[in-house]
């Protein structure tokens, strides 16, 4: 594509390049006969059925319950009343003991009863009645129940080894997406962050929060601490200096990386707490969706939740997007509540002003709590929190992992978008040394790093002068019927591709791979073509390579 174009996109979100991408591939495919491919996605093409399975038969059970208390023509019921509602299930269980989703369903009351203490006929009584979705959120944070198994499982998702002492207070939420749109703005109201404010971006990292700082509404500041390929994806020394600066008023990161998907090791997370001792003040937002992906993982949450505010969303691992179940965690001894006691009396009394509506005591309200009401403008502050049926599935989601001792879901999920990574690896024709700390969720494709180690440098220098980066992406989809994202777009390297081993079949990786090295090798003919070297037998695409083999 023209270089003068291809600028034309240089100021779009790779997610908004994506559907030009995918325009671009689909009138290959169609024109070439081979498979549109669009790895950009992070959707995953696999889902948890057992607790969907078990989710469906309590509805059933709800309704039963329902009509249990009135039952009028044409379809009026009642609601389910808690009374006796546990030894109900076990007798209506008993009778449909056949049925998907029963021995899940029948199994997790007395498993959650003797792990939580839970009374069986409130913790039954919550699902039922919350499965119906007849009541507001009530409390409008969170569940009672929910929030204790929720906070188990964040224990094993986010914390990992040791456990932090204390509870920690969440909040459910429409997704990890909305978790960032609720947390900024919260942040701003609560003066933690002010307009011309610097905060620090660990990057790569999810598109969005490298938009959302510059938006109009918050207008920050923002310092890049890179990690960089050669160090394996973690912080080094001097990039971590920069939190030193008192100027940096929060660090925020995913972790582990979209796209790099790295967890951080135990140096880098010790080299960070050695970082709060010099800036005990400094604010820490840790974005964990793909943690789960890690055995053993460990937060930031789990290392410093005193200074830490976590996310997380169940999309990715239980291949749950369209649920939108996401949460937001703050550990009860937290410093965000310090910082709102410390501001000026003329900010507190605005901050009293807009909360006095729904608390007599404003300058008590937990920040945890701030940012709930903030989600609904305060006004609305009663009819917060996420739908009842959600949480369900939400608990249902956590209960299944819970009681699953032998990881085997877990083992499962790492399994499928491994052995995906390995297909791609073998198609780029390159071996990556392991690494413990990797999710296999996506991957980043450094072609100037790759093209340097196996093309040379002379290639390199000449593609980066006469070579847009974006003419990589275009190229794939264009060439190729392939859709990947641009890596400059989460602030990785500018003629790097995030692609997604989560949302295609198995067999397809290895021609993406070797759709990159066809790219690859056409950047390298162009070269020598512009040195008058005598051109290469011309490769052929990796799309002919896949028609080739569809024919034998």
């Amino acid at each position: 594509m023209d270089v003068v174009k291809l600028r034309e996109y240089e100021g779009l979100s790779p997610f908004e390049i994506k559907d030009f991408l995918a325009k671009a591939a689909g009138k290959t495919a169609s024109a070439s006969a081979v498979a549109y491919l669009n790895a950009g996605r992070g959707n995953p093409n696999w889902i948890a059925t057992e607790p969907r399975e078990t989710f469906f038969l309590l509805g059933q059970f709800a309704i039963t319950e329902s009509k249990r208390v009135m039952d009028l023509p044409p379809g009026v019921g009642g609601m389910p009343q808690a009374r006796g509602i546990a030894e109900r299930l076990t007798g209506w269980l008993a009778r449909h003991a056949d049925l998907p989703g029963a021995g899940f369903l029948g199994a997790l009351v007395p498993w959650a009863v003797q792990k939580f203490g839970f009374d069986a006929d409130k913790f039954v009584h919550e699902l039922v009645d919350s499965i119906i979705g007849d009541n507001y959120p009530v409390p409008d944070r969170m569940l009672v129940h929910n929030e204790q198994i929720v906070h188990e499982y964040l224990q094993w998702a986010m914390c990992g080894a040791p456990r932090p002492k204390g509870q920690f207070k969440l909040y459910a939420v429409e997704g990890g997406t909305a978790a960032m749109c609720y947390i900024f703005k919260s942040m701003k109201t609560n003066r933690l962050l002010n307009a011309g404010d610097t905060i620090a971006l660990g990057t790569p990292i999810f598109t969005p929060y490298l938009e959302m700082p510059h938006l109009e509404d918050y207008d920050l500041k923002v310092v890049n601490v890179q990690a960089r390929q050669e160090n394996r994806w973690q912080f080094d020394d001097e990039e971590l200096k920069k939190l030193l600066d008192p100027a940096v008023k929060a660090f925020f990161l995913v972790n582990p990386g979209n796209p790099s998907a790295v967890a951080l090791g135990e140096k880098t997370i010790a080299k960070i707490g050695a970082i709060l001792k010099k800036r005990p003040d400094l604010i820490l937002l840790t974005d964990d969706v793909y943690g789960t992906f890690v055995p053993g993982f460990r937060s930031l949450l789990g290392a410093f939740p005193y200074n830490t505010i976590g996310v997380y969303s169940y999309s990715k691992y239980f291949g749950c997007t369209g649920w939108r179940l996401g949460v937001i965690a703050v550990h009860e001894d937290n410093l965000f509540d310090k910082l709102i006691a410390q501001h000026p009396e003329p900010i507190l009394k605005k901050l009293d002003k807009r909360y006095s509506a729904i608390t007599l005591e404003p300058r008590n309200l937990r920040f945890i709590d701030r940012i709930v009401a903030d989600s609904r403008d305060v006004a609305l502050n009663h009819t917060a929190g996420l739908s009842l049926p959600q949480q369900v599935m939400m608990a249902l989601f956590s209960l299944y992992e819970l009681m699953d001792v032998k990881k085997n879901y877990q083992k499962a999920c790492i399994g499928i978008v491994k052995k995906r990574f390995e297909a791609t690896l073998e198609g780029l024709g390159i071996e990556i040394p392991p690494n413990e700390l990797y999710d296999y969720y996506y991957g980043l494709i450094d072609l100037e790093f790759w093209a340097r180690k196996y093309v040379g440098e002379s290639v390199v220098t000449w593609m980066k002068e006469n070579v847009h980066p974006l003419d990589f992406v275009f190229r794939l989809a264009e060439d190729h019927g392939i859709v990947l994202l641009n890596g400059s777009g989460f602030e990785a390297p500018n003629w790097s591709v995030r692609v997604s081993f989560a949302n295609l079949n198995d067999h397809v990786y290895d021609d993406i791979g070797r759709a990159v090295r066809a790219v690859a090798r056409g950047y390298r003919q162009a070269y020598e073509a512009s040195k008058g070297k005598p051109a290469a037998r011309k490769a052929p695409t990796a799309g002919a390579d896949r028609k080739a083999r569809a024919k034998k």
